[in-house]
């Protein structure tokens, strides 16, 4: 019998995200964390491939998915979750501040339909907060910093920390997104480096730093103290707050920026059919001159 979880990663390489299998191997209770829809922006297309890969594999091992674990709202992809709960009956959980997530968009979206009380989810996890996973303990960190709802998830000696760092040669997440906060973001990487050295964290995202050849998405807390290009060798809160902004004033929106984040607020349901049966995602327009003349 063994308190530590069997991990199986999936890596999606157009939107650079890692999915998890997190599986109690006693009782074969298992968890998804963070799991992709495929969605093409040119045709508006959604297809279910990287979703079916990781429910084929828990078929084949005899799995029993309990929960689809969000470590928060994404900007780069849609979530898979309601696929996977329409498929084995999971439950979906994110952390409580989605709600702080949902009052922020709403308006920008002009999201009438949408409730800002998080109950498109079925739980809502608090920070200090533990569940299981079969016989597994999982306790709920909040980590803010990216947006105001990141969650990671530590069971045992291992941390799925969602967007807050990334490999250490990579660095860490913007936290120029509406609500994101880069002195927030801080303090939650000093909190998880702050676990023992030996911890193993796990990454949501990889995009191999220059002269990596190949993607990566497990590191140690001591790997990060040590060799974090943004947080590592002791910099202080100061000059990553610094660095962190100069950085984000150059950084492009992602590719799935609207269409994600209008689904992944809403537990990844599409907003609601009009009346010829069609879903919709909205596009802001922002002029930056003069609206043009009729």
């Amino acid at each position: 019998m063994t308190d530590k979880p069997t991990i199986k990663a999936f890596f999606d390489e157009p939107t650079n995200t890692i999915s998890y299998l997190v599986t109690d191997p006693a009782t074969l209770q298992t968890a998804v964390i963070d799991p992709v829809l495929d969605y093409d922006p040119k045709s508006g297309e959604v297809d279910t491939r990287s979703v079916e890969a990781i429910l084929k594999v828990a078929s084949e091992r005899g799995l029993t998915i309990a929960w689809v674990l969000e470590t928060h709202a994404h900007a780069d992809h849609l979530s898979g979750a309601p696929y996977i709960k329409a498929k084995t009956g999971a439950r979906i959980g994110i952390g409580e501040h989605i709600k702080d997530v949902q009052r922020i968009f709403r308006p920008i979206f002009n999201a009438t339909d949408l409730k800002t009380d998080g109950s498109d989810f079925d739980h809502l996890f608090k920070d200090g907060e533990i569940f299981k996973i079969g016989n597994l303990n999982v306790e709920v960190l909040h980590t803010p910093g990216h947006t105001p709802a990141d969650i990671s998830y530590k069971i045992a000696d291992t941390v799925f920390v969602g967007d807050t760092l990334f490999m250490p040669d990579y660095g860490t997440a913007r936290a120029d997104f509406p609500g994101g906060d880069a002195r927030q973001l801080y303090r939650s990487i000093q909190r998880l480096l702050a676990l023992p050295p030996a911890t193993r964290l796990f990454m949501c995202h990889d995009y191999k730093a220059p002269g990596r050849d190949n993607y990566a998405w497990e590191t140690t807390v001591q790997e990060q103290c040590d060799g974090n290009v943004h947080v590592g060798a002791g910099k202080t809160e100061e000059e990553f707050v610094t660095a962190r902004m100069k950085r984000d004033a150059t950084l492009s929106a992602p590719t799935l920026l609207l269409p994600s984040i209008q689904v992944n607020i809403r537990a990844g349901a599409f907003p609601p059919a009009e009346d010829n049966g069609v879903h919709y995602l909205r596009i802001p327009v922002t002029f930056k001159s003069a609206s043009p003349s009729p």
